[in-house]
């Protein structure tokens, strides 16, 4: 086996064994990047190799001292692109930002700075994470590892690709609809949306405030917790943050889920899904009960209907007040030759947003707009307020709600860019979780047409230990996560 092939409990314990230096390792994934990313396409920026390889010297330094080190030192990992960094441009992969050098760094790339982690580039990503397919990047396609002529998913298309493909050990996205689960979903890799307030936004480019989410997406369940462990936690600089204890989440991998109840809302299973999809799921459903121990029913979630309309109003609206940022006078782009102040707002934000972002933009600020507030906009938090009790009866008699994520495989390249609400149908299952704030992670569970098909569990707010329990007793019966895609 390949150093880079390796998850991050094994490159762990080769590590500690002395059976491998974190050099050979860093220079393992250097090599892979060279090879498969002029196919992938999943960075919009590189870290300097003798930068890289300087970060990893340093950890066995560390290591050959015998002084202690964080689970997570020396292993190579990514940042979706709207994550400020010192070091390397932070673009949300859109010409508005394109060359801007943040002076700060973001809260999660504070964390993994310190816990020795080694950041090997920035992901590609939907423009200012608007999309369910990295077509709406400024710079590139990202291409999806199993099939090079379909998309990756979106928004964190990037960082699903560069841990599928093995560019990278980890990578963290951004959720705010789904685009972490998704893209995990279409790549065959696992992706946690934590419960809204558990990872600090503090330096995240915002999209959606009341629903945006970082969280990481892994090879595995078991390296899904360590890195949950390293980015979770307080931080005052964000006032969602919630103040909680610090957990140890690896400790729930490996315990007994028998007795566990599982609730499969009938919703999730109706119109719209693909029929290898939905045969996939529920196979799989079925295939984990017996084994694990788990009772499993259907379960009704009436309003979740509703969710993905209620989610376009609530994050266009919210899109539309944070992007006004952008007007050419600050920091970014700024059109050159306006004649008025008017005239340079209009330039910039025409030239600088690529079309999803100024579709988004409009349709927020007609939800807001004076006449409209409450047919549109007060409805949805209506809407948004039924969808979070409808998670709250469930889980009086379930300990876990699972349902598909995504109701399709990855689609090809160009097949849905130019219609729209298509695309919008992507995050059909996974925006009621966002609205409801609470934790949902999705893992691959079989395949449909040779394409990954991910099956997603949503669990309490802030059980994430106990989520990603039984998370890894699923992928452990299942075993999809040793297959990988071949080049």
């Amino acid at each position: 086996m390949e150093p880079f092939e390796m998850t991050i409990a094994q490159s762990l314990l080769a590590l500690r064994k002395k059976e491998i230096s974190a050099r050979e390792l860093v220079r393992s994934y250097v090599k892979r990047i060279a090879e498969v990313e002029p196919t992938i396409r999943g960075f919009t920026s590189l870290s300097p190799e003798h930068k890289v390889v300087a970060q990893a010297e340093q950890v066995d330094r560390l290591l050959v001292s015998g002084q202690p080190v964080h689970p997570l030192a020396g292993i190579p990992f990514a940042l979706k692109d709207n994550m400020c960094t010192r070091a390397l441009a932070t673009t949300c992969a859109s010409r508005m930002l394109k060359d801007y050098i943040p002076p700060y760094d973001a809260h999660v790339t504070e964390m993994l700075d310190e816990a020795g982690g080694i950041l090997m580039g920035k992901a590609n990503m939907d423009e200012f994470a608007m999309g369910s397919s990295t077509e709406n990047s400024a710079f590139q396609v990202t291409r999806n590892p199993w099939d090079q002529s379909c998309v990756p998913g979106g928004s964190s298309g990037g960082s699903a690709a560069l841990v599928a493909a093995r560019e990278v050990a980890y990578a963290l996205g951004s959720d705010t609809g789904g685009s972490i689960r998704q893209p995990a979903a279409l790549c065959g890799v696992v992706g946690l949306k934590p419960t809204y307030g558990l990872v600090s936004r503090y330096g995240l480019v915002a999209f959606a405030s009341s629903l945006d989410q970082i969280g990481p997406l892994t090879r595995s369940v078991e390296d899904c917790a360590r890195v949950l462990e390293a980015i979770a936690g307080h931080d005052p600089r964000d006032s969602t943050s919630a103040v909680r204890e610090r957990e140890s989440y690896s400790k729930f991998i490996g315990r007994e889920v028998k007795g566990y109840k599982v609730g499969v809302p009938r919703e999730f299973f109706e119109q719209g899904i693909a029929p290898g999809v939905k045969d996939v799921v529920l196979d799989a459903i079925a295939r984990c009960a017996g084994p694990l121990g788990i009772e499993v029913d259907d379960v009704s979630m009436p309003h979740s209907p509703y969710a993905l309309s209620a989610y376009y109003i609530v994050a266009t609206a919210e899109a539309s007040s944070n992007l006004a940022r952008y007007d050419g006078v600050q920091y970014g782009f700024r059109a050159p030759n306006s004649d008025n102040l008017l005239d340079l707002y209009h330039e910039t934000r025409s030239q600088g947003f690529g079309q999803e972002v100024k579709r988004r933009v409009m349709l927020g600020t007609y939800a807001l707009s004076s006449g409209y507030y409450d047919a549109y906009y007060l409805k949805a938090l209506k809407v948004r307020t039924l969808i979070r009790r409808d998670f709250e009866n469930a889980f009086q008699q379930y300990d876990f709600i699972i349902t598909p994520t995504s109701p399709n495989v990855a689609f090809k390249i160009d097949e849905k860019i130019d219609d729209p609400l298509t695309m919008y149908l992507n995050d059909v299952y996974t925006t009621p979780a966002n609205l409801a704030g609470v934790p949902a992670i999705s893992l691959p569970c079989g395949f449909s047409d040779q394409k990954p098909v991910g099956l997603q569990v949503i669990g309490r707010p802030f059980d994430e230990g106990r989520l990603l329990q039984f998370s890894h007793a699923l992928e452990s019966v299942l075993e999809i996560k040793e297959k990988k895609p071949q080049f």
